[in-house]
């Protein structure tokens, strides 16, 4: 217990010190190809983080293509000209590494996490597959079906899964965000071989891709083996813009009841469009990003925690949610689950009685400083993991923001106001940009 002391005092100071002294340096360049690189220096371990993002995601499909961009990530674990089919993430392992690939609306990455000196073998490999990738008909075909059992199990025979695709669905009516990433079932299984290679040779190319290497690494020695691997890669021409449909106004609320069979508990989720993190103006999205801890970020603490799950008890789950990190207008979410006897409609009644006396009343201080330490001690914590700062600069490059964005946001969230939190809350909880879905078991209230 003598030490309980010692260990506050040395938090409060990792809390109130600047994230610079933790933070390792940051350094970009361009190659001649148009290729950015972004290179963040940890010494603490001889290890790097070695990722590569394109600028292309399942928002930057064309119509009747979706789960295109996704198909293709698979289909790069395949052979190249050089390589066998499967042999990449065998030297990955072969080495001590690690390596995996996500999609998502605004892009697709691939990493690997390894020894820092085999960074080299690492850059030789994923340049091969950026411009050589060879598709064997048998491989495609056998990987669209592993897609189509991909979204059977996570999607299909998941009623929750299919409830978010959706809420989605509705809530998008023009943005290419209501679409699900992995695609819609019935034109996954009309991709061909030859929608695949188109996609790659357009979008695959140094000049539509960010290069960020996180860890024991110095900037000139990234440069040089950038250049060499990298560099010979020609670029695609005639890139232009991500030009997307935007959401046209919104004037009225919708509302949607998914009833399946194999639902054994009533939830109700509300999705409000919202403003992502705008290059140079990102006050809203920080405003935001309080207002989800406040509504429902802990449900001990948080105003529709404490208000339904414990003081009422007509809640057993409730959250907010808002994502900040978007090339387009975003989602900010609040979701419940009512207790045993309590209806939907009196449960969503109770929240939006929660909703409007925050709104009259605005948020607890006491409650306001803790989630402005709990995000500052967040912030911090992050700085510890090399692929998680990797990360964190990826998801925001590909998303129209800068690294002076990326590393102005700490600092902005801690500039947050009550004041800010307030105006957000009132531009963004809306129910005419919002569509309210209630998951129902089958013959459940309000099913069809």
């Amino acid at each position: 217990m003598r030490f309980a002391p010692i260990a506050a005092l040395a938090l409060w100071a990792a809390l109130i010190a600047p994230p610079a002294m933790s933070a390792g340096e940051v350094t970009d360049f361009t190659l001649d190809n148009g290729m950015e690189v972004v290179v963040i220096e940890d010494h603490r371990a001889p290890v790097v983080v070695h990722m590569v993002w394109y600028r292309i995601g399942a928002g930057d499909e064309q119509p009747g293509k979706s789960g295109i961009a996704h198909f293709l990530e698979h289909l790069m674990f395949k052979g190249t000209e050089t390589r066998a089919a499967g042999e990449f993430s065998k030297v990955v392992e072969a080495n001590g590494g690690t390596d995996n690939a996500f999609t998502s609306y605004d892009y697709t990455a691939y990493y690997q996490r390894i020894a820092a000196d085999r960074l080299g073998l690492m850059m030789e490999m994923e340049a091969d597959r950026m411009r050589h990738l060879v598709l064997a008909p048998e491989d495609v075909d056998t990987e669209r079906n592993v897609i189509l059992e991909e979204r059977a199990t996570r999607t299909d025979s998941d009623p929750g899964a299919l409830f978010r695709e959706e809420m989605r669905a509705a809530l998008y009516r023009n943005n290419p965000y209501g679409l699900p990433v992995i695609g819609w079932k019935s034109e996954v299984e009309g991709l061909t071989r030859d929608d695949a290679l188109g996609f790659y040779r357009q979008y695959y190319a140094p000049n539509n891709a960010i290069l960020i290497v996180a860890g024991d690494v110095t900037p000139d020695e990234v440069r040089a083996l950038a250049e060499a691997h990298y560099g010979p890669l020609a670029p695609t021409e005639g890139l232009g813009p991500r030009a997307r449909p935007q959401e046209p106004p919104s004037r009225a609320a919708r509302r949607m009841v998914l009833a399946d069979a194999r639902v054994a508990q009533p939830s109700l989720l509300r999705m409000y469009l919202a403003p992502e993190r705008t290059s140079g103006d990102q006050r809203e999205a920080a405003a935001l990003v309080f207002l989800a801890e406040l509504l429902g970020g802990d449900g001990a603490t948080s105003v529709l925690g404490r208000a339904l799950q414990f003081d009422t008890q007509s809640a057993i789950y409730t959250s907010a949610g808002y994502a900040a990190t978007a090339l387009d207008d975003s989602t900010f979410s609040v979701a419940l689950v009512p207790a045993e006897g309590v209806s939907l409609a009196d449960a969503e009644a109770a929240l939006d009685a929660q909703i409007a006396g925050f709104l009259d009343t605005g948020p607890d201080m006491a409650a306001f400083e803790r989630i402005k330490m709990k995000i500052r001690a967040s912030e911090i914590y992050a700085l510890d993991d090399v692929g998680d700062l990797a990360d964190r600069y990826g998801r925001a490059l590909t998303s129209g923001l800068t690294i002076a964005d990326v590393q102005s946001w700490p600092g902005l969230l801690q500039s947050v106001t009550p004041e800010d939190v307030m105006q957000a809350a009132r531009d963004v909880l809306d129910k005419r940009a919002s569509v309210t879905g209630w998951l129902v078991p089958e013959g459940g209230e309000g099913a069809l």
